[in-house]
């Protein structure tokens, strides 16, 4: 009897026991579920920290392709002019071909972006379109001249699309090719490729197909006319397994903008001598002029002012005066007035003239170390 009382006492700290044990439990639980959320706060954060720096790394190399492509571009532009006259100086309809062949290489040598051919003879060509007589000893020469020009400039898979059989063209395989830059091989890989688009059927929301003398054609981003000719930029990445490559249309400009790259010469016709001014293309015009002429200054001694747009003007048989004398817009009678700089880039010649084809060669040559000068090459800097 007298144990009876001690086991009653005994019952409340057995209860007192386990009740602390369960509080032990349950803190240790709600400390883990603790450790638990800021873990995953903590695994969260490293995951956005890590987004962030990836996203930072993405656009930082963005950037640098950007500066690199502004580096590389070249903005300013360099535009001849010359009588399409000069072509009766030749003596026979293969000469007349192999002078247009002269000019084009001239051009395409020293990175001309812009030959215009003006009229001083009255013919009143102004496009390229339409039948002409062709080859001849003599007439039809702008025609006859832009056509070649635009023959030579076209890539070569390009041409059974541009020009179809023309009298002009028959001797065209007399000519040396431009080989310039956008003159792609067919497995040459590059940013930028020419191309024409293909009369194919697309699906709505689909670009159109382009055939840039690839082994594949490439689908661009927009549906542009059929027979169109486009400057494509291909994505960086391709599908090499796809059916077709992927690409943008860019304006033509752009390869010469962002990549520096020399991307071949646009040809314009004009009416006249005053015409290769007031319809320049580009929006601002000519922020340089310089004329040519053994009665111009020296060109050793002179030097470039800074310019967006040039333009170098030659003239024909009897020179610029011929020229200036021929347009009815002009009332002054020296042409020196007309341009900015007036030069001589071969001074003292031996022959008392000087062919135009000539010419082209010894004054872009002459000018090519001044506009380094005035635009250094980012990559020597």
């Amino acid at each position: 009897m007298a144990d009876e009382p001690s086991e009653k006492k005994n019952k409340p700290n057995t209860l007192s026991n386990k009740e602390g044990e369960e509080r032990k439990n349950w803190k240790k639980w709600k400390e883990q579920k603790k450790e638990e959320k800021r873990r995953r706060k903590e695994s969260k954060l490293i995951q956005q920290l890590e987004k962030q720096k990836l996203k930072k790394e993405e656009e930082n190399q963005q950037q640098v392709k950007q500066e690199e492509k502004e580096s590389k571009g070249r903005l300013y532009t360099v535009s001849v002019a010359l009588p399409g006259s000069v072509m009766d100086n030749a003596q026979s309809p293969e000469l007349r071909t192999y002078l247009a062949g002269q000019i084009a290489r001239a051009c395409a040598v020293f990175c001309v972006d812009e030959v215009v051919i003006f009229d001083e003879l009255g013919e009143d060509a102004k496009s390229v379109e339409g039948e002409f007589k062709g080859v001849g000893k003599k007439g039809q020469s702008c025609v006859q001249l832009a056509r070649i020009l635009q023959y030579l400039e076209c890539p070569q898979y390009l041409r059974k699309f541009f020009f179809p059989k023309h009298q002009d063209l028959q001797f065209a395989g007399l000519l040396n090719p431009l080989d310039s830059p956008h003159h792609m091989r067919i497995d040459e890989e590059a940013e930028f490729r020419e191309g024409v688009v293909l009369d194919r059927p697309v699906k709505a929301g689909k670009g159109s197909f382009v055939n840039c003398g690839m082994r594949k054609e490439v689908q661009i981003d927009k549906q542009l006319k059929t027979g169109l000719r486009v400057t494509v930029q291909l994505n960086e990445t391709q599908n090499k397994d796809g059916r077709v490559y992927k690409g943008v249309v860019v304006a033509p400009h752009v390869p010469r903008t962002e990549a520096g790259l020399y991307w071949g010469y646009s040809v314009r016709l004009a009416s006249c001598l005053s015409a290769v001014f007031s319809e320049c293309p580009y929006k601002e015009g000519y922020d340089l002029t310089i004329g040519t002429s053994e009665k111009g200054q020296n060109t050793d001694h002179v030097t470039l002012p800074a310019f967006r747009h040039m333009l170098v003007v030659f003239g024909g048989l009897q020179g610029l005066e011929a020229s200036v004398d021929a347009d009815e817009n002009l009332t002054v009678s020296d042409p020196s007035v007309l341009f900015d700089l007036y030069l001589n880039t071969c001074p003292a010649q031996g022959s008392r003239t000087i062919r135009t084809e000539e010419a082209l060669l010894i004054s872009l040559s002459g000018l090519r170390q001044k506009i380094a000068s005035s635009f250094p090459d980012p990559s020597t800097v």
